[in-house]
């Protein structure tokens, strides 16, 4: 542990240059104390650093000093992948990792491309996960991150949305998928490869015999094909909506102008009737469903169930006039 300190603390400086023990205390998360100690390891083992008191002084390399003591351990390999993921790399266990390598990444650089790097870090961010959900809670995240690095089979229990609710599967994990903010294990099985969600296991057991992936699995090749099916999938059926300029602007769909009152008609893909449901009652009184019947019937429904709630006083005693 303390040679790889040794070595991070290096290359701070050949990165950045001048540091002060506290600012190397804080990038290395140690306390001052060590840093002090880790310098003197560095100079007696012949480092060229020197050390400037006073309120603009610090440790600094010898001008011209460089290491070459910047190849990656396989871990900080692996994340530097993530590297435009860091909440990502911190989920999987390789925060550190990541930190590592993007440090030894950036002292290996020329000095013009170093600054441009940095300059990519200020004005560009990659925020992976979408505004209104929740970040979905995976405490077996790590554990089934170890169980794709190792190729071991694991043992499911895992929940779903149909019954029976809970389920057990053996699976050979063949590789994680990080979608919208939500981590996907795709595994082989009994019934083919299958994609599961990671926060809806419930416990897992790591299997002590290994595996090989099927012949010829391309990771990137199965989730673009099963994205394009779960597409295809989403829209089993259509709807015929009268809608305002203002309602055809909200839903993404170019209305057919009927007479002369702004309103149009147009037919919109829909998933399911509940789903349809749900979006159609998001546009409020800027959408008129037509057809199919049965959910223009459930749509009647829900509006009359509201204009006799808000026909009703407030809680506050207060009625709607």
């Amino acid at each position: 542990m303390r040679a790889s300190r040794l070595v991070s603390l290096l290359l701070l400086l050949q990165d950045r240059g001048r540091m002060s023990a506290r600012q190397l205390a804080g990038e290395l998360e140690v306390s001052v104390r060590t840093v002090y100690r880790d310098v003197e390891a560095l100079a007696a083992a012949g480092v060229p650093l020197y050390g400037q008191a006073g309120h603009a002084g610090g440790y600094r390399l010898v001008d011209g000093y460089r290491t070459r003591l910047t190849g990656l351990t396989a871990e900080e390999a692996r994340a530097a992948f993530l590297a435009a993921l860091p909440g990502a790399a911190e989920q999987l266990g390789l925060g550190p990792a990541l930190a590592a390598a993007r440090l030894k990444l950036l002292a290996a650089l020329p000095a013009a491309s170093r600054e441009h790097a940095a300059l990519l870090q200020e004005r560009f961010l990659l925020d992976a996960p979408g505004w209104y959900a929740p970040a979905d809670s995976v405490p077996h995240l790590g554990a089934v991150a170890r169980a794709v690095w190792g190729r071991r089979a694991l043992v499911l229990r895992y929940r779903r949305w149909r019954a029976p609710q809970e389920v057990e599967r053996r699976v050979e994990p063949y590789g994680l998928v990080l979608k919208a903010g939500r981590w996907y294990l795709v595994a082989g099985g009994a019934s083919g490869v299958r994609t599961y969600r990671v926060d809806q296991v419930v416990e897992l057991r790591e299997l002590e015999e290994e595996f090989e992936p099927a012949e010829g699995f391309d990771l990137g090749a199965y989730w673009a094909e099963h994205v394009a099916g779960f597409r295809a999938r989403l829209h089993t059926g259509h709807a015929l909506v009268r809608l305002s300029a203002e309602g055809a602007r909200r839903l993404g769909v170019e209305a057919v102008a009927v007479g002369g009152d702004g309103w149009g008609r147009a037919r919109v893909p829909v998933e399911s009737l509940e789903h349809a449901h749900g979006e159609f009652l998001r546009l409020g009184a800027e959408v008129e469903v037509l057809e199919p019947a049965e959910l223009r019937g459930r749509l009647a429904q829900t509006a009359r169930a509201l204009a006799r709630l808000y026909a009703q006083p407030g809680a506050d005693g207060a009625g709607c006039s």
